[in-house]
């Protein structure tokens, strides 16, 4: 079985998630990515969210919420994606950067527009009263 490993910077403001979609995809994602050669957590998600959204993560402030599995969005059945997501402060003006199109704040109720993986992170959420 093949995972794609993968870190994810859950944002909520207003009992809202910030999700965001890439260029030709048609689902939104939490913002994050992959780890390059060597590179820790902590290393990757400051680099992924800087070149996705303009902002600086501080890494004082990041914080381990939890690692959730599932089939990977777009990737032939048995292909797992494993997320683990952080939250932290940032510092700056979120916008749209590289190959992020949209900026979306979601709801609970918004599971039509997202990948399963983060189903179980809305889910998650919920059950913890942080997500309306």
């Amino acid at each position: 079985m093949k995972v794609i490993d993968k870190l994810a910077w859950i944002e909520l403001q207003n009992q809202s998630i910030l999700s965001t979609k890439s260029y030709g995809k048609d689902k939104f994602y939490i913002p994050g990515g992959k780890r390059e050669v060597g590179e820790t957590d902590e290393q990757a998600l400051l680099r992924e969210i800087e070149e996705e959204l303009s902002v600086k993560l501080d890494a004082e402030t990041l914080h381990y919420i939890g690692t959730f599995e599932a089939q990977a969005h777009g990737h032939p059945e048995g292909v797992m994606v494993k997320m683990t997501c952080y939250g932290g402060k940032y510092v700056g003006d979120l916008k749209a950067s590289a190959e992020i199109e949209e900026i979306q704040w979601l709801k609970y109720t918004d599971q039509d527009k997202i990948a399963e993986v983060d189903k179980l992170i809305f889910d998650y959420l919920k059950q913890k009263g942080l997500l309306d």
